[in-house]
């Protein structure tokens, strides 16, 4: 692997010098070719489930034709959401999802603000809030960038612009602009990372204070993430991760009240971000199972759990349960994606041999980009294999945007070439094209109401 200290002579083709400028046109530009490409599909598609959402206002009865262009982005699991935040979970199958809660908490807060509105608004809301979270996770990403690799040189500042560069043209395409959990998952997940990396560097200097307000900070922020898709709680290995190392040097270094205070700090954030997981079964056990005159079969489970009920009874999922012929073209449709995906995290957890930090120091430190990008391979990883094993394999598509480490890997495999030779620079931009290509084609069936989802 090349040095990131080095300056490749594309990096003048880049304004390097406001990279957050550079970025925020690059990303409503795009918004808004996907945007059109989106709402200018005629119809309702060959489905025609978007009907059955109101064109009305739910309290005036009028008319509101102007903004019936936000059902355009109301497909697929869509419809379930917005009913969700509209109505609350009434069919024990919705409990599947998690980002409508969040999205009800949206339109709850706007309705006690003094707004009103029926279905249409909700899908209105969620579109603004898809937007804006994907344009604020451009930005974590960048930042977390930087805590993993530097900014004091030209090559340094070039991989953390492409790689938020990249997240923009992302294949999740349309659904990081429609009303899905994708956009508030990567933001989640990206500024929960960015403030774990804060924190590692804040313990190699000493901060303490600082560095656990960090972790339990980034703990919260990766609950609300497990809420919103219950990959989430993946991002939670980092805690365990942490546990162990503090435990074994505990054992090998003996105790002290540094130790003892971080593991208890560790601990906690663990605890934290399974409560995104355990209090939405907490609050279904409680709707379902308290009846005596009728309980749903999960309920005497020895560990009840809605989710993996609904998931497994309704949805279909579980192991190799997708692994049927009628589903191959599905997986070829998800083949580059997790090629990249298990990759890319091979490639992150050789990183602590291989990668040298920003400083130029050879000595794998606690807080070099090789140590740090160890943590981070391996929740991508698990997601990777999950992703071919259990889940519907085409959404990898779009819940791999919220994953970071895939990023760099192109970014850095294609800045290895660039001083010798174009092979690198050809590959990236082929990467990126064919990125476009895909994600444009996907929001014409997407608004088309047409496969994949």
């Amino acid at each position: 692997m090349a040095s990131i200290g080095r300056s490749p002579t594309s990096a003048s083709l880049l304004r390097l010098d406001n990279p957050i400028r550079s970025l925020t046109l690059a990303f409503w530009l795009w918004k808004a070719l996907l945007f059109i490409a989106v709402v200018a599909c005629p119809g309702s598609g060959y489905d025609s489930s978007t009907t059955l959402l109101s064109y009305q206002d739910a309290t005036t009865g009028s008319q509101t034709e102007p903004l019936t262009w936000s059902l355009k982005f109301a497909r697929w699991d869509s419809i379930y959401f917005l009913h969700i935040a509209e109505h609350g979970y009434v069919f024990e199958q919705e409990w599947a999802f998690g980002y409508p809660r969040v999205l009800g908490w949206f339109i709850s807060g706007l309705r006690m603000s003094g707004a009103e509105g029926g279905q249409i608004n909700a899908a209105l809301v969620g579109v603004v809030l898809s937007h804006i979270a994907h344009y604020l996770s451009v930005l974590a990403l960048y930042r977390l960038s930087v805590n993993i690799f530097g900014h004091a040189t030209a090559a340094q500042k070039l991989i953390c612009f492409l790689s938020a560069a990249l997240h923009i043209i992302s294949p999740a395409g349309a659904f990081l602009s429609a009303p899905y959990g994708e956009s508030i998952f990567s933001l989640l997940n990206f500024t929960g990372l960015y403030l774990y990396t804060s924190s590692l560097i804040n313990e190699h200097n000493g901060i303490t204070v600082l560095r656990d307000i960090q972790v339990l900070t980034a703990a919260v922020i990766f609950a609300l993430a497990t809420i919103v898709r219950s990959n989430g709680i993946l991002s939670g290995f980092v805690f365990v991760y942490d546990a162990c190392m503090v435990a074994w040097a505990t054992l090998t270094q003996g105790p002290s009240l540094h130790k003892t205070r971080r593991l208890a700090v560790i601990i906690l954030s663990g605890c934290i971000v399974a409560l995104g997981m355990v209090v939405p079964q907490i609050l279904a056990y409680r709707t379902y199972c308290k009846s005596e005159t009728y309980l749903r079969p999960w309920c005497s489970s020895p560990l009840p759990s809605i989710y993996g009920w609904v998931q497994g009874h309704y949805w279909n999922v579980g192991l190799f349960q997708y692994w049927t012929v009628s589903n191959l073209p599905l997986f070829l449709l998800a083949t580059p994606v997790l090629v990249i995906l298990c990759q890319s995290s091979l490639w992150a957890l050789k990183a602590p041999s291989t990668l040298r930090s920003g400083s130029g120091n050879q000595s794998p430190s606690p807080v070099s980009p090789g140590s740090m990008l160890f943590r981070l391979a391996v929740p991508q990883g698990l997601l990777a294999v999950m992703a071919l094993t259990s889940y519907h394999v085409q959404i990898v598509n779009r819940i791999s945007s919220g994953y970071p480490v895939w990023y760099w890997y192109l970014v850095s495999s294609a800045m290895d070439s660039f001083q010798d030779h174009r092979k690198g620079r050809r590959g990236l931009v082929n990467a990126a094209q064919t990125m476009v290509a895909y994600a444009l084609i996907q929001g014409v069936l997407f608004g088309s109401f047409l496969p994949p989802a």
